[in-house]
């Protein structure tokens, strides 16, 4: 019997000799590769953890002591151990295990996550409120290196750093941040500083300087600065942590002496931990961007499934490509995540022009309008959901300043198997109310090419959302050209219904025209493009022959497209029904069963037009 097999909770780990653990590291990644293989997901981000993870759950007491990760994608690890392990081959799958922490799934999840740079705000609150009720427990949070860059994460460091709460902040660095100097005589060295004999002398120390007044508190700086300079982490120091490390992370030994050493320390601690992202599958660990998050793979050989040739986000990079070498103004930011904006290509070819800010989503809007205010025409690829950071920063910066940035949203609507953090469900509600804006979707991926250009022709703050994955494999026009701008196209007339409809949903809607062709019903179909400025003249237009509309968009419907239609029609005698996302936070699963499930396919728009009748 496999050890894996005899835990079904954090204390069952701890009933494992340490001797085995090791073992137990190995079948744990095994579990992971050839779940992930099958059902997708974030893959070397979880590996690189396992052997912290079993660590901190054999040290600290979860779910008494909070554990809290940030992202979140590293955690599968954690799930498995904390009596998760029978369902873990559900991950991801409608109605299975979240690909995220997840309170309301398990108790060992002890905050909700999916955003970056949350965690250390998290565990700051849990102590806090801790002490408020005279508890005492442990709070635990795990953050990587590339979080770090977030800025959430350093309001939460000087926070905490001035309470002097009691919590450790554990960095996860993949050697892409601060050190990558670990080795054997800096493992001593932690070791030492962190053993209580270590930590009571300097305690000493402090305590027998502070009685010399003048000279005391300088001689404790003097001990701080040597303890800096030897040490790595003057920053964290600096803020008011104590800082240990870098500590070798795959050395399940060690890092339990580490934990066992430093649980009890006062005030806030950073432990600092080197790791490999894709550690113990050398296709991850040789390709750690390309095994981040990935579909299904073969475990033997590493390949992945076929790649989708024409994704929208493929076309959107080759057409910013085609666009920047004719216009040396354009510039491109994206917020730590060149490849899935596609920015990567572009970042090639114009070094230059190219800039990734890290996890700061509001910085990027805010040094996309300055540059946008001295001349260039700055380009801003972000995903959806996390644009929903950067709100105040379009309105203030961009927006009130009439500034030509554009804004290119990527996921945009469902996005699958990641769930309710990552599905960019409300960009079209939260960015409709602001003023100056330039709201646009593409119903196929060769009029994206179009926007793109318009956007950048308009001299106006432009967004463009478009989805996730592949195109419609629509034949792409050779040179992108300029849209009228607030202009609808009519697809499809008909007198009995019409569906108006924005993005990817315009060929879905041609579809349910057809089923309704063969009931002897015609219908409309209007791909309207843009839900700021409208083409209210369009919609009065059809309302002269047609009376019942339908409105149809994959963005929550509070606030969205379909209101909007709505407002516009009331009081005209037209019948208007409304198709799109709930108000709730929609679950992760396979796009097909969430848009059947939502009423998004053809046959749903179809039944939902026969009602009608």
């Amino acid at each position: 019997m496999k050890i894996l097999e005899t835990i079904n909770s954090p204390q069952d780990l701890k009933k494992v000799k340490k001797e085995n653990l090791p073992t137990l590291v190995l079948e744990i990644r095994e579990e992971i590769i050839n779940t992930i293989s099958k059902n997708g997901g974030h893959l070397a981000s979880s590996l690189g953890v396992v052997d912290l993870t079993v660590a901190i759950h054999y040290v600290f007491d979860s779910p008494k002591d909070k554990i809290i990760w940030d992202v979140g994608h590293q955690a599968y690890a954690h799930k498995i151990i904390t009596g998760r392990r029978e369902k873990f081959k559900t991950i991801r799958t409608h109605n299975g295990l979240s690909g995220f922490p997840k309170m309301e799934e398990s108790c060992h999840d002890a905050f909700g996550v999916g955003h970056a740079s949350t965690s250390i705000s998290a565990a700051l609150g849990f102590a806090v409120s801790r002490d408020l009720k005279n508890e005492a427990n442990k709070i635990v949070a795990i953050i990587g290196d590339g979080s770090m860059t977030g800025g959430l994460a350093f309001e939460g460091l000087q926070n905490a750093g001035d309470l002097k709460k009691d919590m450790l902040v554990i960095l996860n660095d993949n050697e892409m941040f601060i050190s990558q100097k670990v080795g054997a005589v800096a493992g001593y060295f932690v070791k030492l500083l962190t053993a209580g004999m270590a930590r009571k002398f300097e305690e000493k120390v402090v305590k027998t300087v502070s009685r010399f007044h003048g000279v005391g508190a300088s001689f404790r700086k003097l001990i701080k600065r040597v303890k800096v300079m030897l040490f790595p982490g003057m920053l964290f120091e600096e803020m008011g942590f104590t800082y240990v490390g870098p500590v070798q992370g795959h050395n399940i030994d060690n890092l339990i002496v580490v934990l066992e050493n430093i649980k009890d320390m006062k005030g806030p601690v950073l432990l600092h931990v080197v790791t490999k992202k894709g550690k113990g599958y050398f296709p991850a660990e040789n390709n750690p961007i390309k095994f981040h998050g990935v579909g299904n793979f073969n475990v033997q050989t590493g390949t992945t499934e076929k790649e989708q040739t024409v994704t929208y986000t493929k076309v959107f990079s080759d057409t910013l490509v085609k666009l920047a070498q004719n216009n040396g103004k354009v510039v491109a930011i994206t917020a730590a995540m060149p490849e899935g904006t596609g920015l990567d290509n572009f970042a090639q070819k114009f070094p230059e022009r190219y800039f990734d800010v890290g996890i700061a989503e509001g910085h990027a809007v805010t040094f996309a309008a300055a540059m946008a205010a001295d001349g260039l025409k700055p380009v801003c690829a972000i995903y959806s959901t996390f644009m929903q950071r950067a709100i105040d920063n379009i309105i203030h910066d961009v927006a009130l300043q009439k500034l030509p940035v554009v804004f290119a949203l990527d996921r945009a609507g469902l996005v699958g198997e990641d769930g309710g953090t990552h599905h960019g469900a409300f960009d079209l509600s939260y960015l409709n109310y602001i003023p100056n804006l330039i709201i646009m979707s593409p119903s196929d991926e060769n009029e994206l090419q179009h926007m793109l250009k318009t956007s950048l022709n308009s001299r106006k703050p432009c967004v463009i959302r478009y989805p996730r994955g592949e195109g419609l494999g629509v034949k792409l026009d050779k040179s992108p050209h300029v849209l009228q701008i607030g202009e609808g196209v009519t697809l499809r007339e008909g007198e009995d219904i019409c569906f108006l409809a924005i993005g990817n949903h315009v060929a879905t809607c041609m579809q349910a025209a057809e089923l309704l062709a063969i009931k002897n019903i015609k219908a409309t179909v209007v791909n309207m493009r843009f839900l700021k400025p409208l083409d209210v003249q369009l919609i009065k237009k059809i309302l002269l022959k047609v009376k019942k509309f339908i409105t149809v968009e994959e963005n929550s419907l509070i606030g969205g497209f379909g209101e909007v239609v709505k407002s516009i029609l009331c009081g005209s005698g037209a019948i208007v029904e409304c198709l799109g996302l709930p108000d709730k936070f929609i679950e992760h699963g396979n796009l097909k069963i969430l848009r059947n499930k939502y009423g998004l396919t053809e046959e749903n728009i179809a039944q939902k037009a026969l009602q009608m009748f």
